[in-house]
Formats: structure tokens, C-alpha cells, sequence
């Protein structure tokens, strides 16, 4: 690999969610794309909670009610409201229970996603499952 040959070089950073942030990009103002920017900031959220990524409690639960301040300001379909609040919620806790939350999300949301998207929130629910 590149970094291996330079010793002082950066390792590539690998942003998680591409597929969510390049839907949120793409999809008109609108319920579509504001599903999308809430679908990425909660993945975002419950991806605090891996091992490898874990944030302190309290600071996941200072993210958690900024996010849900945030999220009472945008115009979700009626359905996928509750789903986001408590997958927000469940993020001050352990992985489990995010992951729970989170495939209980893709349920209510995953219609208003496209699949690569669907799948990015599946994966993260997989590993919040195996953590």
C-alpha cells in the first residue's frame, strides 16, 4: 500500500456512509432528502456506539438530545418519526439495543431510501448485533 512505502503518510480515511450522504445530496429539498440527512446523522449516532468508535456515554447523550432538537425541525412522514426518536435515544446505551432500534428504522424508513443506503443501515445493524 501506498502509506506501507511512505512511512510518514496518512492512512485514507473511509468515510462509512457514502450511500446516505450521496442520496441526501442528490434527492430535492423535501420529506425524501430530510429522511436521508436524518437516516445519516442517526447512523452516524449509533455507529458511536461500536467498540471501536465508542464515544463516552456522555457524550453520546449530549449528541443524542442536540439530535433530537434537530430532528423535531425537519419534516419527516408521520411514520418514520418515532422510529428516529428512539434509535437516537437508544444510542446512550449499549449496541443491542441500537441495533434493535436501528432495524426497526429501516422498516419504517427504508422506503423513502435507495437500496445501497438500506444496506449501509442493515450492515451497521449487523455489526451493533455482533458487538
Amino acid at each position: 500500500m501506498l502509506a506501507d512505502s511512505l512511512p510518514h503518510a496518512l492512512e485514507s480515511l473511509r468515510f462509512p456512509f457514502p450511500a446516505l450522504a450521496a442520496l441526501a445530496g442528490r434527492l430535492p429539498l423535501g420529506g425524501g432528502r430530510e429522511v436521508a440527512l436524518a437516516a445519516l446523522m442517526t447512523a452516524r449516532l449509533a455507529r458511536g456506539v461500536l467498540a471501536g468508535d465508542a464515544l463516552q456515554p456522555g457524550d453520546r447523550a449530549t449528541r443524542a438530545a442536540a439530535a433530537k432538537v434537530w430532528l423535531a425541525s425537519l419534516a419527516l412522514p408521520a411514520t418514520t418519526r418515532v422510529p428516529f426518536a428512539r434509535c437516537i435515544d437508544a444510542t446512550t446505551g449499549t449496541a443491542l439495543p441500537v441495533a434493535g432500534a436501528l432495524r426497526s428504522l429501516i422498516a419504517a424508513a427504508g422506503g423513502h431510501l435507495d437500496g445501497p443506503s438500506v444496506q449501509e443501515l442493515e450492515k451497521l445493524a449487523r455489526q451493533l448485533a455482533g458487538a
